[in-house]
């Protein structure tokens, strides 16, 4: 911070384990990115190049360097993955992975169905190379899984080496974890805090409201994902209370009582 304030928590510094920030890319410019990691580079430690858009945004490679370079770590977003995966190209995906240097991926199943035990043979194979996050729920609307399954998909995903589980909610935020109206599913997420480690969780939370529901219920260092490029420094603020969403959030009581709140 650039002063100092009483009453606000206290935020862990890169690389951390907690309080994680994912940007989501739709194509940013080499020139975007550049001024995106000015701006708020030491607040993002991953950032995902967003369905397919590595196929198509111009310097990719140079692009991937440049976040590594400073710090932040890079992956292609899941769909991609699932686009290789049902064309039955998963060799070169890896291919793909080297040429571009990605040292991280996400295995999902969003979009295409599959059985989880192949999902789980994916995790493992790709984990003894790369760093592995995945991601748990459908993409689809109308689609419930149970909070068990949820549960044990998570589980396992980890066991078979996922670094990280990312609890699915599309760019738009209401599949997945959400309501169609984008509001949580509280006893889902309730469930899925009771029985997996929290550090272990990725929230993602495309919408302001959502970043400010899972801070309040979660704390300030909630890691969360799917944060747009020109939010990350907006969201930072709602983690330290300096936003109207959590301006009370951390305050002692008798402070929130002398405001009439």
């Amino acid at each position: 911070m650039n002063f100092e304030l009483p009453f606000v928590p206290e935020r862990p510094s890169k690389p951390r384990n907690e309080g994680i920030a994912m940007i989501m890319d739709k194509g940013l410019s080499l020139r975007e990115s550049e001024n995106l990691i000015a701006s708020s580079g030491h607040l993002i430690d991953y950032i995902k190049l967003g369905f397919g858009t590595s196929a198509v945004t111009p310097d990719v490679k140079e692009k991937i360097k440049l976040f590594q370079d400073n710090d932040i770590i890079p992956y292609l977003g899941g769909t991609l993955f699932e686009a290789f995966i049902v064309r039955d190209l998963r060799d070169e995906y890896k291919k793909v992975m080297d040429q571009l240097g990605l040292a991280a991926l996400e295995i999902s199943d969003g979009s295409i169905v599959v059985d989880h035990d192949e999902k789980l043979s994916w995790i493992e194979e790709y984990s003894k190379d790369f760093t592995v996050l995945s991601e748990v729920g459908s993409k689809q609307e109308g689609i419930i899984i149970a909070p068990n399954k949820w549960i044990n998909m998570m589980d396992t995903e980890l066991n078979a080496g996922s670094t990280m589980v990312i609890a699915e909610a599309r760019e738009s935020g209401n599949v997945g974890i959400y309501r169609p109206n984008g509001n949580a599913h509280v006893a889902l997420v309730n469930k899925i805090v009771s029985n997996i480690p929290p550090e272990k969780i990725m929230w993602e939370t495309p919408k302001k409201s959502q970043q400010a529901w899972f801070i309040q219920e979660l704390g300030a260092n909630v890691n969360l994902g799917n944060i747009a490029p020109d939010q990350v420094i907006a969201l930072e603020t709602l983690r330290l209370g300096l936003r109207g969403d959590t301006f009370f959030q951390f305050l002692p009581e008798q402070m929130k009582e002398s405001s009439n709140i």
